[in-house]
């Protein structure tokens, strides 16, 4: 019997990152205080247009009123201005080759388009207009109302989101950050009138930053906007987010679910920002404890012990404070023992250190995906828009895969001991209290809420 040769061929290794090769960006802060960032992307005829305005809220009542103006604002913005419908401005903006859109979290307003080059003084004529004009016409306003009322009831059937809102609100009280959701009264008290208020007040261009990233020369971008954006002005200044409370130590939290079949692990504590020297050795570190598929703890409890399908470990970076966020879906019976890896692999990595194996593998995933979002024209866009936003240019997407590349096993251990250690974590659960309370006892100091 002739045995089949063994055609596999070894898998070669991977090569040396390449140096980045920074795009150039022009800037410039217009006469009425926007600031304007403007690169050259060749290869599609396209641009794709990025306005990032700071529209925190106050604390306290005043901040879960704000929530509710805001989501609202954000729902209604495009619905029409003194000279456009909003069946007008979809119908123009189409015609423009085109699209447009707004949205808002506890930090910023924000506009996202895409347009073909040759449309883009038209799309940000839309957008100024927009910004100078919005009328929010009542029946648009009383009917984004009542749908986001009945959206809320559905969100907050979910799991997910119940376990969210309880953990945001344990780190950050009444911070704006505590409040990601507005209740369904407060969205029912909002009134048209209340929302043109607020864009007047927090709507201003001292201190938004407008990035364009297409197929035009940046002086020929800039001089568009200046052009377009020249109306657009105001006496106030875009709100920013104001500091984070200490971060709160206490008892697990767990939320009772009754019949739930799975129970909703979630745990979250402060993080590096970018512009911490412990960001590099702290993203490496949170990609082997779970921040990506080939890590511990989904090697733990999916691969191996087949308690979830999706665990992941994500770092968040608003404006106020960066955070980590630990999330699992686990069966109810397995809740505990799913519980036990966690702070198990946590543990791991906040005392023991990292194989050098294990470093290198998460330092070539963090600076591919690294690459791979900036790739496209809308992936450059959103990264600098955010970049802009936490006080960073562009010279970030050359300096940090540097960093990366200069994490050693010791700084990945200190960086686990000071972020991932169960002990600096708050611990939020939402499953069936009768099921899983006692053997969580066993595990962790509990509170029922």
């Amino acid at each position: 019997m002739t045995t089949a040769p063994d055609l596999r061929r070894p898998v070669p290794p991977l090569a040396e990152p390449r140096p980045v090769k920074l795009p150039s960006v022009a800037e410039r802060t217009l006469d009425n205080g926007l600031r304007v960032l403007a690169v050259r992307r060749p290869g599609v005829p396209l641009a794709e247009v990025r306005l990032r305005i700071p529209f925190a809220g106050p604390t306290g009542r005043g901040g879960r009123a704000h929530t509710a103006q805001a989501q609202l604002l954000g729902d209604t913005l495009l619905a029409g201005t003194d000279l456009r419908t909003a069946a007008q401005l979809a119908a123009d903006v189409q015609a423009l080759g085109g699209q447009i859109s707004a949205s808002t979290d506890a930090d910023r307003l924000g506009f996202g388009g895409s347009v073909l080059v040759s449309g883009l003084p038209g799309l940000l004529e839309v957008l100024a207009e927009v910004l100078t004009s919005a009328s929010y016409p009542k029946r648009e306003v009383v009917g984004e109302r009542d749908r986001l009322v009945q959206e809320l009831a559905i969100y907050r059937s979910q799991p997910a989101v119940v376990a969210r809102e309880a953990l945001m609100l344990r780190l950050y009280g009444e911070h704006p950050y505590g409040r990601e959701l507005p209740t369904a009264q407060e969205v029912a008290d909002v009134k048209a009138s209340q929302l043109r208020a607020l864009h007047g007040k927090r709507i201003a261009p001292a201190g938004s930053v407008l990035t364009i990233v297409g197929d035009l020369t940046p002086a020929r971008a800039i001089g568009l906007v200046e052009k377009a954006m020249a109306g657009w002005t105001a006496t106030t200044r875009a709100a920013t987010t104001p500091p984070l409370p200490e971060a709160p130590r206490g008892p697990a939290l767990l939320v009772d679910r009754p019949g739930a079949v799975q129970t909703t692990l979630r745990m979250a504590g402060p993080a590096p920002s970018r512009t911490d020297p412990d960001s590099a050795a702290f993203g490496l570190v949170n990609l082997v404890f779970g921040g990506y598929f080939s890590s511990r703890w989904v090697a733990n409890i999916r691969e191996d012990k087949g308690y979830t399908y999706s665990p992941h470990a994500q770092v968040e970076h608003p404006p106020a404070g960066s955070r980590v966020t630990v999330a699992a879906d686990v069966s109810t019976p397995t809740t505990a023992p799913a519980l036990l890896e966690t702070l198990y692999e946590l543990g791991r990595v906040a005392t023991l250190p990292v194989t050098q194996a294990e470093l290198d593998q998460a330092r070539r995933y963090a600076i591919g995906t690294l690459a791979m979002s900036t790739s496209t024209q809308a992936g450059l866009a959103s990264t600098l828009s955010q970049l802009a936003g936490a006080g960073l240019g562009v010279e970030w997407l050359r300096d940090h895969p540097v960093r990366l590349a200069a994490v050693t096993v010791e700084d990945a251990l200190e960086a686990g001991a000071r972020y991932l250690a169960p002990a600096a974590l708050t611990t939020v659960l939402v499953g069936d209290v009768a099921q899983v309370e006692a053997p969580l006892r066993a595990l962790l100091d509990l509170e029922l809420g």
